[in-house]
């Protein structure tokens, strides 16, 4: 039997993750928390993932001018009831999902790409007619 690919999610998971990043985002910019870990600490949301049941989120942070995320994390698991709390006060859905926070790697591995695209050898691939280093083209950008 041939393996099945993941579904995409649905019009419902998107939408109920939307808002509960909403909501998160306007938690951690409003509310100062007493956990050591989070004292001081901006955080962003960047997405928030439901499961198809819609009993779990996984919810995808990154500090603000960067930070040790493992204790940010640490915090968040802590101060994770208090968050479930308020989501369900600001929603009426029949599940309020367990929030599972992860660090949000997609900005390090954006990074590590475009270092990776400027390196001159691989530059030199990508614009084949030109010559220095890793600049495209003249015009090249005008035509796209």
């Amino acid at each position: 039997m041939p393996r099945q690919r993941p579904k995409a999610p649905g019009q419902r998971q998107l939408r109920i993750g939307e808002e509960i990043r909403h909501i998160l985002a306007a938690i951690f910019e409003r509310e100062t928390f007493r956990d050591p870990a989070l004292v001081d600490v901006r955080l962003t949301v960047t997405e928030v993932r439901p499961s198809p049941d819609l009993r779990h989120a996984r919810v995808y942070v990154v500090p603000l001018g960067g930070g040790d995320t493992s204790k940010i994390l640490e915090g968040l698991k802590r101060v994770k009831p208090f968050l479930r709390r308020e989501v369900a006060s600001r929603v009426s859905f029949k599940f309020i999902p367990d929030l599972i926070f992860s660090a949000d790697t997609t900005f390090d591995e954006a990074e590590h790409i475009s270092r990776l695209l400027h390196k001159p050898e691989v530059a030199r691939d990508i614009w084949p007619g030109d010559e220095s280093e890793g600049q495209a083209p003249a015009g090249r950008d005008e035509e796209e």
